[in-house]
């Protein structure tokens, strides 16, 4: 599952790629703050593989408030009116998938 959910991510921030674009012109400091809650989930999710014990669910669990960062971000970039309903739909649900997993890693 650890490595599965790294893969997971990885694609989540690839869905980023285009919202992300649209973002930057609207709202640079959103889609920095999209950008770098997106790298540390991946980065914390890949650390943690190498963890043992206590410190790997910690970084796990940093990376599921990360992906929730990211979530609520895209939410708050459609409610804004920067981002349509079909340009957050496929980073929302690489969000879910990943929290998800890292979930069922944590408990």
């Amino acid at each position: 599952m650890a490595l599965e959910v790294f893969e997971v991510a990885v694609q989540m921030v690839g869905s980023l790629r285009e919202p992300l674009a649209v973002l930057e012109r609207r709202d640079p400091d959103l889609a920095r703050q999209v950008r770098r809650a997106a790298a540390s989930v991946a980065l914390n999710i890949g650390e943690g593989r190498r963890r043992n014990g206590k410190d790997r669910i910690h970084l796990w669990r940093v990376a599921a408030g990360s992906a929730d960062e990211v979530a609520t971000a895209m939410r708050v970039a459609e409610a804004f009116g920067y981002l349509r309903g079909g340009d957050v739909a496929a980073p929302l649900k690489l969000c879910d998938r990943v929290l998800a997993m890292l979930w069922r890693l944590t408990r």
